[in-house]
């Protein structure tokens, strides 16, 4: 990929993801981002490239939200990040909606998406369902605001799960027409899909077919990331799987969703392969696997519950951490959207001063 032309690559990489501020973090947020966000800024750190964890409450409110429930949510993500270990002083950790680069690049946008591209999008025929005349337009356009969350930084790589593969394809799609509408050959990188390591899809623990929700109506079917030891407990127990053994091989899980859902969390917080845990658990039934489960859960996530509590009670701390992220968010955006103006053709007013935008000093 040819980036000299910018002189905002410093590395190989720039990651982007985001949380969106709805409903309470459960397990599969964690073991599908936090945990992995956490990874990835220490990976930042040694290999010199940038991470961006966005909470993106502009997707939020494709659907209503109470004003005063969002705000608190949005403050709630953010202590959640601090507590998994994401440090504000080596990622940007920002607001959407407070970066201008995310509505505005998204306007742009889909001047360059076609309809037919929105109308492939599968995740809006299973949200709209039946209802999907009554849905908000931003429903059916968020995949081209996910597109402008991406490029408005020109992220190279997005961790995402399995479900977010078609709207990242989306997001490529877009940016090859713009570089080609424009004869702008390589301006916009094309993101690659981060899809790695066990914990990117978890399932519910009421139904191994289907993705654990914060939506579900049944409490029972997630482990809420600030659950008691004594509810982690109780929900593993009760969590639903058959009558037979722990196998001694892979192939075998193909026909038991649920009880591959259960290994999967457990190799995702153990950080051991799966061979590795099939080895140690073969031919042992569910009496001893899941208390086994049980504990570790609570040992990884008990002190992430403990240091969200503690950070989720100063707000005026989590508002500055807010705010310098938007800061330097700003700066990493601002020399973008300038190019993208100019190289549409847009106007502008050369007598105004054209200030430098400060990146935040880290």
């Amino acid at each position: 990929m040819n980036t000299s032309s910018s002189p905002l690559y410093q590395g190989s990489k720039r990651v982007f993801s985001g949380v969106q501020p709805t409903g309470h973090l459960h397990l599969g947020n964690y073991l599908g981002a936090l945990k992995k966000f956490e990874r990835l800024q220490k990976d930042a750190a040694q290999n010199k490239y940038e991470c961006l964890f966005c909470i993106v409450d502009l997707h939020a409110i494709t659907v209503w939200q109470d004003p005063q429930k969002l705000i608190d949510q949005t403050r709630h993500i953010a202590a959640a990040f601090l507590a998994a270990g994401i440090e504000s002083e080596g990622a940007y950790i920002y607001v959407q909606s407070s970066v201008r680069a995310h509505t505005e690049l998204a306007w742009y946008f889909n001047c360059v998406a076609r309809i037919g591209w929105l109308s492939r999008m599968t995740q809006f025929k299973d949200k709209g369902g039946k209802d999907a005349q009554a849905a908000s337009v931003g429903l059916y356009d968020y995949p081209v605001l996910q597109a402008a969350d991406i490029l408005a930084f020109k992220a190279t790589h997005v961790p995402i799960g399995e479900d977010q593969k078609q709207h990242l394809e989306l997001s490529r799609d877009i940016a090859a027409k713009f570089n080609y509408d424009f004869d702008r050959p390589n301006f916009f990188p094309l993101p690659e899909p981060m899809v790695e390591g066990a914990g990117t899809r978890v399932m519910s623990l009421r139904d191994g077919t289907k993705k654990m929700s914060k939506s579900d109506s049944s409490d029972m079917s997630r482990i809420n990331l600030f659950d008691s030891a004594e509810t982690i407990t109780k929900k593993i127990k009760k969590s639903k799987t058959d009558t037979g053994f722990i196998p001694d091989n892979e192939k075998e899980l193909e026909s038991r969703p649920e009880l591959a859902n259960l290994l999967n969390i457990y190799v995702a917080l153990s950080d051991k392969p799966l061979s590795a845990v099939l080895a140690q658990y073969a031919g042992q039934g569910f009496g001893v696997f899941k208390p086994a489960l049980a504990d570790l859960v609570v040992d990884k996530i008990t002190p992430i519950a403990r240091r969200f509590e503690h950070y989720n009670q100063d707000t005026v701390e989590i508002d500055k951490v807010l705010s310098r992220g938007r800061a330097r968010a700003e700066a990493l955006s601002a020399p973008v959207l300038d190019e993208v103006r100019d190289i549409i053709g847009f106007w502008k007013d050369k007598n105004l001063p054209q200030l430098p935008v400060k990146e935040t000093p880290r």
